[in-house]
C-alpha cells in the first residue's frame, strides 16, 4: 500500500512530529511505501487565490470552480498544487496528522485541502461526481489528531461538544465527499501537558492501532 503522510505541525520535536515519526516507522516496517507532504517544513502556500492560476482560463471572470477544473484539465495550476496532486494520485491511503487548535486543523491544513483537493481532481460537481462517486474513490483517509484538554471537553455534552462534530468537515464533507472511504479517527487528549511516562504509552497505543490499519 502507498500512504502519503500529510503532516501539520510546526515544531520538530512536538508530540505530533513523534506521531508521524512513528507512523513512518511501522508503516514501512508493515511493508508500506511512506511519503510525507511536511506542510510547515515544505513553508505550503495556505492560501488559494489567483496565483493558483498562472494561466487563467478567463481573464475576465474569477470563477475558482472553473479555474480549477482548467488547470486540473491542461496541468497549468501552481507547480506545488501539481507536486501535491501527484503524490494524492500516488497515494492508496491518506494519514492527516495535526493538533487540535481552536476545535478545529490548523489553517496550512485547510490550504492544503482548499489547494489541492481542487474541482476536476477530487470531485466533478458538473457531473455529480462526489460521495460513493468522487473522483478519488478507491483510496482512504484517516485523521490522526491530538488535542490540549482533556477527553470529558471533547464529549457530547461536555464545553466543546463532541470533537467528531468538529472534525465532520474534514472526514464527512471533504475525504468522503470526495468519494475516499474513512478509517476511524486516532485521538490524543491531554496532549500538552503528558509525561514521558504517557508519551510513550500513547505511541505505542498509536502503533498498535497501525498495525490493524
Amino acid at each position: 500500500m502507498n500512504v502519503l503522510i500529510i503532516y501539520a505541525h510546526p515544531y520538530p520535536a512536538s508530540f505530533n512530529a513523534a506521531m508521524k515519526d512513528t507512523a513512518v516507522s511501522v508503516l514501512q516496517d508493515e511493508g508500506h511505501a511512506v511519503k510525507v507532504s511536511d506542510l510547515y517544513a515544505m513553508k505550503f502556500k495556505a492560501v488559494l487565490d489567483q496565483d493558483d492560476f498562472p494561466k487563467p482560463c478567463n481573464r475576465d471572470f474569477f470563477s475558482i470552480p472553473g479555474e480549477q477544473m482548467a488547470g486540473v484539465r491542461n496541468g497549468t495550476l501552481a507547480p506545488d498544487i501539481l507536486a501535491e496532486m501527484k503524490k494524492v494520485e500516488w497515494a492508496d491511503f491518506l494519514l492527516f496528522q495535526f493538533p487540535i487548535w481552536w476545535s478545529a486543523p490548523p489553517a496550512i491544513l485547510k490550504g492544503w485541502v482548499d489547494r489541492v483537493l481542487a474541482q476536476g481532481f477530487a470531485v466533478d460537481l458538473p457531473e455529480g461526481k462526489v460521495y460513493s462517486e468522487g473522483l478519488l474513490s478507491g483510496k482512504k483517509a484517516m485523521i490522526s489528531t491530538t488535542a490540549g484538554s482533556p477527553p470529558e471537553f471533547y464529549s457530547e455534552g461536555g464545553p466543546h461538544g463532541d470533537i467528531n462534530h468538529h472534525l465532520m468537515s474534514l472526514w464527512h464533507a471533504t475525504f468522503e465527499f470526495c468519494g475516499m472511504e474513512v478509517v476511524p479517527t486516532f485521538y490524543v487528549f491531554n496532549a500538552g501537558v503528558m509525561d514521558d511516562l504517557q508519551v510513550s504509552a500513547e505511541l505505542e497505543r498509536w502503533e498498535e492501532y497501525l498495525r490493524l490499519v
